[in-house]
């Protein structure tokens, strides 16, 4: 600890505060808050050897810091909650940022808003609902809801229809929309249908279906079937929404509940949405940072920034699988954020702990299945590499491999590709093709050999190891340029397709690997995304040269406008469809020159 430190310690109030730690390049590493400041700050240097190795790596960087004071302990929750999101720093347990994390949006501010389905809640001043299940369900439920409620659809200016006076569309017709754009809804009418499509979507749909219920059967009395039906399709829909929410005893309970769990390196919130007594949707929260071991710490620092965001919804009622680090703080903060009391518990019975229970179980539940997950990719990934590398009998694992493959049809337009995998994983930032200079003739070997050395000769990151799709003679003119480049050290093997076995230098036998088996599938995976490559630019050549072949007989173009249309059209049938205004409209092309392109086609039609 240097001098600047001491004094700053020593000058530390006893007042509530948020304090922020700097590295020695100015960099904000952690934010946090405290009931004192001298005291809470002061434990970080004078009894640093009581804490998680994690805090002691954090304290041997920080260089400097600064204190706000603040008049209570919520007051400085609420700005270490701003400051966490402002600096996002390297040791604050931190919130992933989730671009899969749908809500429902809808600005009743506007007359006649639409609901949209959106990944991210901004501070717009709109209602956003949810978050909900992630998947095809958040679209059906959207999708029940305009069969229930005429609500517009389409993203057009309701004023600006207006004033044109332009005529309701098909949906109108078909009693899906209400048609606000020709002024046949008042605003009034319009926000009673969105009132209780929020209600449905939020979980609290038990009073429509008996008004549904009510409302055919009177349909029906009167002989008015078509109405009947139209409410009877209207109640199924309700009815099938409605069971697709898990369905709990609990008295219309509005509530979040989140379990907080831990698998090796991984941490997660889980969280379970109630609404109206039904569980409308859950999510779950991977937590990243370098911050305190302590469980109830990962909680707190959930709560802090999940209900720290704008537009996100408080309930009145928040439960926890397990206890939270400064429990009534957060109680007492999210209480002001909601200017309504909220309670922040760990239920012990009842129906409640059942919904901990069941956070808890999905949590832990999910951190298993994505480690199951991470060891079946290590498996196919990196750990396949590591028994490859033993089969092949190499003395390092290799990091980067190079895989070579040739395409060409009838011996025109060879080309070659180059795929990387880097640790296991391909690295298609890595990828390249090569349009063969040599004339092959469709040789295999001549165009090998083009690729390897130029590949080879250029400067740059070298491959750890080199696959070749073919055989024993492939493999040799590899062996071969690699001499030549003095790259004899880099090793190399070939694959025959035929066999699925592997050749090595200087050995007369090929090596096979066993079927089914882990290294097998990842070099096989190797060369497959090889050949693909090499396939798909080869294609794209061919398309070239047939559309360059056609237009070599057009009088005034040469190849400055065959590359311009190519690049504006890309394919013959869409030259051949093009107008001549359309074709003028290229760079380089003359208006006698597009009308000379389109007689040619025309004239072969």
């Amino acid at each position: 600890m240097n001098q600047l430190l001491e004094d700053k310690i020593a000058l530390l109030p006893e007042k509530p505060g948020v304090y922020k730690m700097f590295d020695a390049s100015g960099t904000v590493i952690y934010v946090g808050k405290a009931k004192i400041l001298k005291n809470r700050v002061r434990q970080y240097f004078h009894a640093s050897k009581n804490h998680s190795p994690k805090v002691q790596a954090m304290v041997s960087h920080i260089a400097d810091f600064e204190t706000i004071e603040v008049h209570s302990e919520v007051e400085a929750l609420s700005l270490e909650s701003n400051l966490i999101k402002e600096f996002m720093p390297k040791y604050n347990i931190l919130l992933k940022d989730d671009k899969h994390f749908p809500y429902f949006r809808i600005d009743l501010r506007q007359d006649f808003p639409r609901i949209e389905i959106v990944r991210r809640v901004k501070p717009d001043g709109a209602t956003y609902l949810g978050p909900y299940i992630v998947g095809p369900s958040v679209q059906e439920e959207l999708r029940l809801v305009y069969d229930l409620f005429p609500l517009r659809h389409c993203k057009k200016s309701i004023s600006g229809m207006q004033a044109r006076g332009e005529r309701p569309c098909l949906l109108h017709h078909v009693g899906k929309c209400c048609a606000p754009c020709s002024g046949k809804i008042t605003r009034e009418q319009y926000h009673a249908y969105l009132k209780d499509a929020i209600r449905l979507l939020n979980g609290k749909s038990g009073d429509l279906i008996p008004y549904l219920t009510e409302k055919m059967q009177e349909a029906s009395d009167a002989l008015d079937f078509e109405r009947a039906a139209m409410l009877r399709d209207k109640l199924k829909a309700t009815m099938a929404l409605r069971e697709k929410q898990v369905a709990i005893n609990t008295n219309d309970l509005d509530a979040d509940v989140f379990a907080v769990d831990a698998l090796e390196d991984a941490r997660m919130v889980f969280a379970l949405f109630v609404r109206g007594g039904k569980v409308i949707g859950t999510h779950a929260f991977p937590l990243e940072g370098d911050g305190e071991d302590s469980p109830a710490e990962w909680l707190h620092a959930f709560l802090l920034q999940y209900y720290g965001q704008d537009g996100i919804e408080i309930p009145s009622s928040i439960l926890l699988a397990e206890e939270c680090a400064e429990r009534d703080v957060i109680e007492q903060w999210l209480s002001e954020r909601k200017r309504r009391k909220v309670s922040v518990a760990v239920p012990q019975r009842g129906t409640k702990r059942q919904l901990a229970d069941m956070a808890a179980k999905n949590c832990k539940a999910l951190l298993e299945k994505n480690e199951q997950i991470r060891v079946r990719s290590w498996e196919r990934g990196e750990g396949a590499l590591a028994e490859l590398s033993g089969i092949l009998g190499l003395d390092e694992v290799p990091s980067r491999v190079e895989c070579f493959d040739n395409s060409h049809l009838m011996g025109t337009n060879t080309v070659a590709s180059m795929v990387v995998f880097r640790d296991g994983k391909p690295d298609k930032t890595a990828y390249r093709h090569f349009r063969i200079r040599a004339e092959a003739g469709g040789d295999d070997l001549i165009a090998m050999r083009e690729v390897l050395t130029r590949r080879l000769s250029q400067e740059g990151e070298m491959p750890d190891l080199l696959v070749l799709d073919g055989g024993k003679t492939q493999l040799q003119v590899g062996v071969e340029v690699l001499h030549k480049l003095n790259l004899s050290h880099i090793p190399i093997c070939a694959l025959a397709e035929s066999d699925e076995i592997i050749y090595l230098p200087d050995q007369d036998e090929p090596i096979v690997i066993p079927k089914n088996s882990a290294p097998l599938h990842l070099i096989e995976r190797l060369r497959d995304e090889a050949h693909r490559f090499a396939i798909t630019y080869h294609r794209n050549l061919r398309s070239k040269s047939a559309l360059y072949s056609i237009l070599d007989t057009i009088p005034g173009v040469g190849d400055k406008r065959k590359r311009a249309l190519f690049d504006a059209f890309i394919t013959v049938d869409r030259i051949k469809t093009a107008t001549v205004e359309e074709l003028a409209s290229v760079k380089g092309v003359s208006t006698p020159v597009a009308q000379a392109v389109y007689d040619r086609f025309h004239t072969a039609e």
